[in-house]
């Protein structure tokens, strides 16, 4: 949502100062320089990417219109649980979750956390080292050195769309400068004409520079600054997680653990400590 008010600011503020200006819209409107400019940045991000980096790009724009993912809601679910997994591995054993892990989807632990189960890396995350936990011989150093490299490639790919839309916005003003090219070389081509036709050609050039330049800043490379927004928080989920188990594999309770998890949260969605702790204890009650 916040991209749209950024996108109708961005709009209001250039075209409306332009016509406040005295200019014309009208001459603002150039169909061919925009398919110029937006085609040839397609054909370079078409050309300049694998298949697989093309797909997770497209997957992930979509969410840019959306709200943030990952709110406080979100961190409260992933701390109830984590101290509902931990609390019960404490009093029945690492065994006693072992159903839990193999299907979370089915657990009646899992299903109180919805928001946990409809995030796949996180789930996957959490249930992979719990099942490390319950039948693997590893110490916690061999199991934070395991979480380390995994949270490092899940970051690693949660940034490629947002390097490959950064690419596309670094782009644009030199395709913006190749469509007012060719709009000078149309101009020059057409001596002949009069005046006031020839400055028509030469503003239509103009406009090829100026959306190339207001595309990029203005439009695109925003959108890039979001998707690498957006690959920060998703990992720093992968943190949280990874501090609560190794604080639990190190010997400290459950409550405490979870403590560990908290703080490593960026502070705009840490909950406080009793925020946490009521939604422990209601979590207990359900």
């Amino acid at each position: 949502m916040l991209v749209i008010i950024g996108y109708i600011v961005i709009v209001a503020s250039v075209f409306g100062g332009y016509a406040l200006a005295g200019g014309h819209l009208g001459a603002m409107l150039q169909p061919v320089e925009l398919l110029m400019i937006g085609g040839a940045a397609v054909g370079g991000f078409i050309v300049g990417n694998s298949g697989k980096v093309i797909k997770a790009t497209l997957k992930a724009l979509p969410g840019t219109l959306k709200g943030a993912r990952y709110n406080k809601a979100v961190y409260l679910e992933l701390m109830g649980l984590l101290y509902e997994v931990l609390a019960k591995v404490r009093k029945e054993g690492l065994i006693s979750i072992e159903s839990d892990v193999d299907n979370p989807k089915e657990s009646p632990l899992f299903s109180k956390y919805p928001k946990i189960l409809a995030d796949r890396h996180a789930l996957e995350f959490l249930t992979d080292y719990l099942r490390l936990m319950v039948g693997g011989n590893l110490n916690a150093m061999e199991i934070e050195s395991l979480m380390d490299s995994e949270i490092e490639t899940h970051h690693h790919e949660g940034e490629i769309p947002a390097r490959a839309v950064q690419r596309i916005a670094d782009g644009l003003p030199a395709f913006g400068i190749v469509a007012a090219v060719m709009g000078v070389v149309h101009t020059m081509g057409s001596v002949g004409l009069p005046p006031s036709e020839l400055g028509v050609l030469i503003a239509r050039a103009l406009v090829g520079t100026f959306l190339g330049v207001l595309l990029s800043y203005g439009f695109v490379g925003p959108l890039a600054g979001v998707l690498e927004q957006r690959a920060h928080e998703s990992t720093k989920l992968l943190q949280c997680i990874k501090v609560t188990l190794l604080a639990s594999l190190n010997g400290y309770a459950p409550a405490l653990a979870v403590e560990f998890g908290r703080k490593v949260l960026y502070s705009a969605e840490r909950p406080s400590f009793h925020e946490l702790e009521e939604h422990v204890k209601q979590a207990k009650t359900r």
